[in-house]
C-alpha cells in the first residue's frame, strides 16, 4: 500500500536519527532500534493487539505501556517518546512498514545487502563464502547470505536481492526454452 509507506517514511527516518542519538550508531543504537521495531512489528501484527488499537476504549497510554513492556523497552525514554507519537497519531498499525523501511535505511548506512538465495540442494560453505564474495564485488555492498532449498528448481540457484534477481536454475532455463519454442 503506497499511502502506508508514505505516512510510514518520516516515522522511519525519525527512528532511524533517534538510534543514532541514543545509544550511539557506533555502539550499536541501530541494531538494538532495529530489533525493537522488529518486535513492535510483530506485536501489533497479533491479532489480539490489532484489536485493542482499533478500541476506543483503550487509551493511548495504556497502548503505550503494553507494547513496550510487550518489547522489553520499558527503560528506553526514546522508544517510549516514539511510540508514544505514534499512538497518539493513531499509527500504531504502521509499525510493520516503519520496521521495513528502517531496515532499509539502516542497510544503506551499513552498505549491506540481504541477498536469498534458494537453490535445489543445500549449499556447502565453500559454496555459501564463494557466493558471497562474488556478489560482494559485483554489488559493491557487505552481502548477508541467507540461503533457502527448493527441490522443484531440479537444479542451479535464483538469487535475489532486492529488484536484483538471477534465476540460473534449471527449472527457469526449462521455462525460457519453452517460452522461446512457443514464441516461434
Amino acid at each position: 500500500m503506497a499511502e502506508a509507506a508514505t505516512i510510514a517514511r518520516p516515522y522511519a527516518r525519525a527512528a532511524f536519527e533517534a538510534a543514532g542519538q541514543h545509544g550511539g550508531i557506533a555502539a550499536g543504537g541501530l541494531k538494538a532500534w532495529g530489533d525493537f521495531l522488529a518486535r513492535a512489528s510483530a506485536a501489533v501484527g497479533d491479532q489480539r493487539v490489532a484489536g485493542l488499537l482499533d478500541n476506543p476504549r483503550v487509551r493511548a497510554p495504556e497502548l503505550v505501556t503494553f507494547l513496550l513492556e510487550v518489547c522489553s523497552m520499558t527503560g528506553s525514554d526514546a522508544a517510549r517518546n516514539f511510540v508514544q507519537l505514534l499512538a497518539e497519531n493513531r499509527r500504531l498499525h504502521l509499525l510493520p512498514e516503519i520496521a521495513t523501511q528502517f531496515d532499509t535505511l539502516r542497510a544503506d548506512f551499513e552498505n549491506t545487502l540481504d541477498v536469498t538465495v534458494t537453490s535445489a540442494m543445500p549449499l556447502t560453505p565453500e559454496q555459501s563464502e564463494k557466493l558471497s564474495a562474488s556478489l560482494t564485488r559485483r554489488l559493491k555492498r557487505r552481502v548477508m547470505l541467507h540461503a533457502q532449498v527448493d527441490a522443484s528448481l531440479i537444479g542451479g540457484a535464483i538469487v535475489r536481492a532486492g529488484d536484483f534477481v538471477m534465476d540460473g536454475s534449471l527449472r527457469g532455463r526449462v521455462e525460457r526454452l519453452g517460452n522461446a519454442m512457443a514464441a516461434s
